[in-house]
């Protein structure tokens, strides 16, 4: 079954919590970059491919029926060309709040992958040409990283055509969400996780 539900948020936007609320909703499993750790043999090589224009989606994505974060963001464009039908949702907050986030989590973390371990290179490599695709080269400051969150976005904007796409904030919660899914609005409180002390247990694996 392909998958219906794309995200188009780069991380540190909400993405976690928002791949946890689509799966409450029934519309996963959803893959989000936690999934590419966890199977890194498969995953990583299959990422690794569709960056040099060797795409397998239905391999990347077997078995998932959504897609939220990195490395999926990277791949808009195409994602939009191989799934016309499908709904995506770009997940945004504050551009100066998001700078201070990516730079002391992903950014760093990446800035730093010489010094991983061996069994982490692959992944990393992986996640920072994903990143460079998506417009965040190495080596930007916080202006910088501000631009790029903005060009990102209008980017998605500009290229997924308006009723296939939720401009949406994690804090808004689930009607909107809901509204645009078709699901009704559920009881449980919405899923809010994966600040930055949890974001690198997750890099670590004690989560």
């Amino acid at each position: 079954m392909p998958i219906s539900v794309i995200g188009t948020g780069v991380g540190r936007t909400g993405t976690y919590s928002l791949k946890l609320a689509i799966n409450q909703l029934g519309l996963g499993p959803c893959h989000h970059m936690e999934e590419v750790l966890m199977k890194m043999p498969t995953q990583v090589p299959l990422w690794s491919a569709a960056l040099g224009g060797r795409a397998n989606w239905e391999g990347i994505f077997d078995g998932y029926r959504s897609a939220v974060d990195w490395p999926t963001a990277g791949f808009f464009r195409e994602l939009l060309a191989v799934y016309p039908s499908a709904k995506f949702i770009l997940t945004l907050r504050s551009p100066e709040s998001w700078a201070d986030s990516f730079g002391e989590t992903i950014y760093k973390l990446l800035a730093g992958r010489n010094q991983a371990p061996p069994e982490m290179k692959d992944w990393l490599d992986m996640a920072t040409g994903v990143v460079i695709k998506t417009g965040f080269p190495e080596g930007l400051d916080r202006n910088g990283l501000i631009k790029a969150f903005n060009a990102h976005n209008d980017a998605v904007q500009n290229t997924i055509p308006p009723k296939q796409l939720l401009v949406y904030q994690v804090k808004d919660s689930w009607a909107p969400l809901c509204e645009f899914l078709g699901k009704p609005i559920p009881s449980d409180p919405f899923p809010r996780t994966n600040d930055r002390s949890e974001f690198w247990d997750r890099v670590s694996g004690k989560k």
